[in-house]
């Protein structure tokens, strides 16, 4: 065995290698000759190819980066062309897609869409579903009948009529008649119409809130009790102005009170804070498919005076959320989420899902709900719907203390002349709340106040 460190490097056989060239052996060469490039001698056509492809060659390093460069643009570019196309076909569905109905209609609804449909067995009203389980309604059927017979028997135009138990949001009554249009009747309870004068409630409530009037409160103003031109209505200097106190002028529904009480005490922050706590601007009912309330801020001192007065005809509400405000007044300011049906028995007969009262929010202070309460028990005693609870010799149709509020006003859809009554009673002890909607042409049998007394009557019925 050969020790290492007499190892050496021995010739390269006959044809060993890779390459092997026959057996000629050759000189090992250096490391600086192994590496060393020979060029040949270039002259002529041979030079000039060289230096063209030399050229050649710098031209395709310059360019390299402006390549890569263009190269990233192009990608970044498709990739947002794939992300709108996509976009694009994802947000908008094929008229097959459009079609289709939702995924699911809610509880409410569906009880909203049988209820023409339902069965009346007593006072209980039932409807079954296509599935095969029966709803039962909160609704009062002897209350439901009386103001649907009304309506009817007076031909009204257009009338609808909401009622809730205050205490706990179940609806009493929801019903809706048309001489005119039957169709009407379907959506009448969660469509918008112009608020009128039932916009008082709110004005008055900012004021109350923010601790700048009270029921006894005396307002000084110019003009009609009922101008509806509020440039008329500042006080003058010089005194002659006409006063009256915050729970009479709301009983007979003066205007220029209440404008002034909008833009000159409460001011547009607080209407507006109101108008965001009752529930305007905003989806109230999540399940119920009542259209959101409308109340845009006013761009001037006159219009926030319209408003407060309820002379705005942009200010609309539904028939529903006008019942849910008023019960909310008689409940001691708290709203409850309104509910139709009381429980639902399977096709096994087994009860299900009964009904739960569940507060929304909370709209006023007790103390502004019972200085409300006293400013609308004024409406039926002295005000504007006076006639519609007294005989000729001026008693009370019912016995029982109500607290109300009135609104008039022209509309357009439907066009007409529209009357609104809206009321809780008992005042001591609230056990329904109840919004009435008429809408007659120029002339008219029935007004909102008169279908509100025949529901009051009933369910005050001995």
């Amino acid at each position: 065995m050969q020790d290492l460190k007499h190892l050496t490097k021995k010739k390269s056989a006959a044809g060993s290698g890779l390459f092997g060239r026959g057996g000629r052996n050759k000189r090992l060469k250096s490391a600086d000759e192994a590496f060393r490039l020979r060029l040949p001698n270039l002259a002529g056509k041979r030079l000039q190819q060289l230096k063209l492809a030399l050229l050649f060659i710098a031209v395709i390093l310059a360019l390299a980066p402006l390549s890569v460069f263009v190269l990233r643009k192009t990608a970044s570019a498709g990739l947002h062309i794939r992300a709108w196309i996509a976009s694009v076909t994802a947000t908008a569905p094929s008229p097959a897609e459009a079609a289709k109905p939702p995924d699911s209609v809610s509880r409410f609804e569906t009880a909203s869409n049988l209820l023409v449909s339902s069965e009346t067995n007593g006072s209980r009203m039932s409807a079954r579903t296509s599935e095969g389980s029966q709803l039962i309604y909160t609704i009062n059927g002897d209350l439901q009948r009386r103001v649907y017979d009304f309506l009817a028997k007076n031909k009204v135009p257009y009338g609808v009529f909401v009622a809730i138990e205050p205490a706990s949001g179940r609806i009493l009554g929801m019903t809706s008649y048309s001489f005119i249009d039957p169709a009407w009747t379907k959506r009448s309870a969660y469509e918008l119409y112009p608020m009128a004068s039932l916009f008082k409630i709110i004005t008055a409530s900012a004021a109350l809130e923010s601790r700048k009037i009270t029921p006894d409160s005396v307002i000084e103003f110019r003009g009609g009790s009922y101008s509806e031109n509020p440039r008329y209505w500042d006080i003058s200097p010089r005194g002659r102005n006409n006063r009256m106190d915050a729970t009479f002028a709301m009983g007979k529904s003066i205007n220029p009170v209440y404008g002034r009480v909008a833009s000159d005490i409460a001011g547009k922050s607080s209407v507006m804070a109101s108008v965001s706590r009752f529930g305007f601007n905003q989806e109230l009912f999540p399940g119920i498919p009542t259209k959101p309330s409308q109340a845009a801020e006013p761009a001037s001192n006159n219009d926030l005076r319209l408003m407060g007065a309820g002379l705005d005809h942009d200010v609309k509400i539904s028939p529903l959320h006008a019942a849910v405000i008023m019960s909310a007044i008689a409940n001691g300011g708290t709203m409850m989420i309104p509910g139709l049906t009381s429980s639902i028995i399977d096709e096994q007969g087994v009860e299900k899902e009964l009904f739960a009262p569940r507060e929304l929010r909370r709209l006023v202070t007790p103390e502004t709900s019972a200085s409300l309460t006293r400013m609308l028990s004024s409406t039926v005693l002295t005000g504007t719907s006076r006639k519609a609870f007294h005989d000729r010799r001026g008693r009370p149709l019912i016995d029982v203390s109500i607290a109300a509020k009135t609104g008039s006003i022209n509309g357009t859809d439907p066009k007409g002349h529209y009357t609104w009554f809206a009321a809780f009673a008992p005042i001591q002890n609230p056990r329904i709340a109840l919004v009435a909607l008429v809408i007659n042409p120029d002339k008219w049998k029935v007004k909102a106040s008169q279908v509100g007394e025949q529901a009051l009557e009933e369910f005050f019925k001995k």
